[in-house]
C-alpha cells in the first residue's frame, strides 16, 4: 500500500516507520502524502490505542529531499502553496492525533524532521542522534513546523537554533525540552519506547483523547473564567461517562478496569 513507510499494528500499539533510508528518510512529496494518510487512518482505527513513528537506517528524518527541493525551485506559487498545505496538513494529524503519540529518534532530525519530533506527546532518542533547524542556511524559513517547534522548545531555544541553524545535540535537546528521554543505543532505545507504550496502554483511552484535548485547550491560555468553566465542564462530563464510571469502580473493587488486558 505504501512505498516510503511501513504500517503495522501490534496489541493495541500503532507503528508508522519512515522508511527511506537510503535518503535518510527525508521529506517529499510522495512520503507527506503517505504520511498523513497512515496518521488518519491510525487515529480513527480503535484498535490502535497508542502511536509510535520510528524510522529505518541511520537517521529518523534528514528534512527535506534534495530532489524534491530541485523540482520545488520551478514550481508556481499555486503549486508551492499545495505542497506547504499538505505538509502543514501531516503535521496538524499527528499534533493533533486523538491517540497517544511516541517518536523513537535515532541519528539526525533535521528540518521537518525536528517538527515530527516535536508534533509527538513523547519524544525519546538515543545519546548520538543530532537535530538543526537548517532552513536559513538555504534561504528558507521553518514557517509550517515553527508552531510546534516553538510549543516544544519555546521561542528563546527558536530564537537561537531556527536563526544559527546550528546543529545541537541530543543532550541539548532534552535540555531544552525537545526530548523526554535519552537512552544508549538503538537496545535501549526500544526498551525505552516499550515502557512508555506499556504505561499508555494501562490508561483509558477515551480519558487520554480527553486529555490531550484538555491540553490543547489550556495551553498558553490565561487563568480566566472561561478557562476555568471549561474544565469544570470537562471533569464533569467524564465523570459521568462509561469509561470514567468504569474506572472509579475498577478502583473501588481493587480490580483492573476493562481497557486493560487480562493476564
Amino acid at each position: 500500500m505504501y512505498n516510503n513507510i511501513i504500517t503495522e499494528t501490534d496489541i493495541g500499539v500503532g507503528i508508522i516507520t519512515l522508511n527511506r533510508p537510503e535518503r535518510h528518510n527525508a521529506f517529499d512529496d510522495a512520503l507527506i502524502a503517505e504520511l498523513s494518510t497512515a496518521i488518519d487512518q491510525m487515529s480513527k482505527d480503535p484498535a490502535v490505542r497508542v502511536l509510535v513513528l520510528s524510522s529505518t537506517g541511520k537517521s529518523f528524518c534528514a528534512g527535506a529531499d534534495l530532489n524534491w527541493m530541485k523540482r520545488a525551485a520551478g514550481y508556481t506559487h499555486p503549486e508551492n502553496l499545495r505542497d506547504a498545505h499538505a505538509l502543514a496538513e501531516m503535521l496538524r494529524r499527528l499534533s493533533h492525533c486523538p491517540k497517544p503519540t511516541v517518536a523513537r529518534i535515532q541519528g539526525a532530525a533535521y528540518g521537518g524532521g525536528v517538527g515530527l519530533v516535536a508534533c509527538c506527546d513523547v519524544a525519546i532518542g538515543t545519546i548520538d542522534a543530532e537535530f538543526s533547524l537548517t532552513e536559513v542556511k538555504l534561504g528558507l524559513i521553518p514557517a509550517v513546523i515553527s508552531p510546534h517547534v516553538i510549543a516544544a522548545i519555546g521561542e528563546r531555544y527558536a530564537r537561537r537554533y531556527m536563526l544559527t541553524a546550528e546543529r545541537f545535540s541530543a543532550a541539548e535537546a532534552y535540555r531544552i525540552g525537545l526530548l523526554h528521554e535519552l537512552v544508549t543505543d538503538a537496545e535501549a532505545l526500544d526498551e525505552a519506547v516499550g515502557e512508555i507504550v506499556d504505561a499508555l496502554l494501562n490508561n483509558a483511552p477515551g480519558a487520554m483523547a480527553e486529555c490531550k484535548s484538555l491540553i490543547s485547550a489550556v495551553a498558553w491560555k490565561p487563568i480566566t473564567p472561561a478557562v476555568i468553566e471549561d474544565t469544570v465542564q470537562r471533569i464533569t462530563r467524564l465523570r459521568a461517562s462509561e469509561e470514567g464510571r468504569e474506572g472509579m469502580t475498577a478502583f473501588l473493587e481493587k480490580r483492573k478496569p476493562n481497557w486493560i488486558a487480562r493476564d
